[in-house]
C-alpha cells in the first residue's frame, strides 16, 4: 500500500477539503462534538484518500488538519467491486420460487 505525507498547507492551496479536485466526500463517523469524513482527491494524476474531521456544529471551532503539519495519505484507485446484502423477500419473487419448486 502506498502512502503519501502532504503538509496541510499544501491541501489548503489545493483546496481541500471543500473544494480542489475533490472525487468523494463520505461522512464515516460522527459524535456530539465531531464529524469525521474520509475524502478521495486527485494530485498529478494520481488519486489519495484520507480523513479529515470538523466540528458537529457552529458552536465547535474545529477545522480540517488543525493540529497537523503533514496529512498521511494513501494512493488508491477506482475498481469495481461486486458485494452482496440481505434484502427482503419480494413476495412476487417468494411466489416464483414456490411455483418453479412445484414442477
Amino acid at each position: 500500500m502506498s502512502k503519501k505525507k502532504f503538509s496541510t498547507e499544501y491541501l489548503k492551496k489545493l483546496g481541500l477539503p471543500y473544494d480542489g479536485d475533490v472525487m468523494e466526500d463520505n461522512i464515516i463517523d460522527n459524535d456530539r462534538w465531531t464529524i469525521t469524513h474520509e475524502i478521495v482527491f486527485e494530485d498529478k494524476g494520481k488519486f489519495y484518500k484520507t480523513r479529515y474531521s470538523e466540528g458537529a456544529t457552529e458552536m465547535q471551532d474545529e477545522r480540517p488538519w488543525e493540529y497537523e503539519n503533514e496529512v498521511e495519505c494513501t494512493e488508491v484507485e477506482l475498481r469495481e467491486v461486486t458485494i452482496k446484502k440481505w434484502l427482503p423477500i419480494d413476495d412476487k419473487n417468494k411466489e416464483k420460487d414456490n411455483d418453479d419448486l412445484e414442477r
